[in-house]
């Protein structure tokens, strides 16, 4: 077996209604379904719930379930608020840099651009408290074999040390070094 592409990813929410409102705005999203149930079709559980969809582009799905019978929405408090996050690839630096006044403009606090050598990212979060990172591809074909030839050793070195690797530390050197 061989996975195809990723059928949806979903995450929790606070509002659906406000979640695809924000996502179609402030994302350019389009808002594609609805499922909408009293109990859980897995486990069958009395739990009623709004599940929507949106289009992430090239078939990739967004989904979130807006849950009003369970507590409150929380992060998990052992792991920081920059490890989990969604990364969105959009065409070109133009497009992120677009991006980025669009949604500051619309009065979201945008942190970046954070050159990352292969890609540049911003990053901001969603109604939901969700962490997101647009990204625009700038890396040559050179730099991406350059990872490519290390991965193995430093995926071993951290294994076996559990300390940063330096193999890749060109990436966030400083310009002048």
């Amino acid at each position: 077996m061989k996975i195809k592409q990723i059928h949806h990813v979903a995450y929790r929410c606070i509002d659906a209604k406000k979640t695809v409102e924000w996502y179609v705005k402030h994302l350019n999203m389009n808002f594609v379904l609805a499922i909408a149930e009293d109990l859980v079709p897995s486990t069958k559980a009395p739990d009623p719930y709004m599940h929507v969809f949106l289009d992430a582009g090239q078939g990739n799905v967004l989904a979130f379930f807006e849950l009003p019978t369970q507590p409150p929405m929380d992060r998990d408090r052992n792991t920081p608020a920059w490890v989990q996050h969604l990364a969105l690839e959009v065409g070109s630096m133009e497009e992120l840099l677009a991006a980025k006044e669009r949604l500051v403009a619309g009065g979201i606090e945008v942190l970046g651009p954070v050159n990352h050598a292969i890609f540049q990212s911003i990053y901001f979060f969603d109604p939901n408290g969700h962490r997101l990172e647009l990204a625009a591809n700038v890396g040559t074909p050179e730099m991406k074999a350059k990872l490519d030839a290390v991965k193995w050793e430093m995926l071993e070195e951290w294994s076996q040390t559990r300390r940063a690797p330096k193999h890749a530390a060109w990436m966030h050197a400083p310009a002048d070094a």
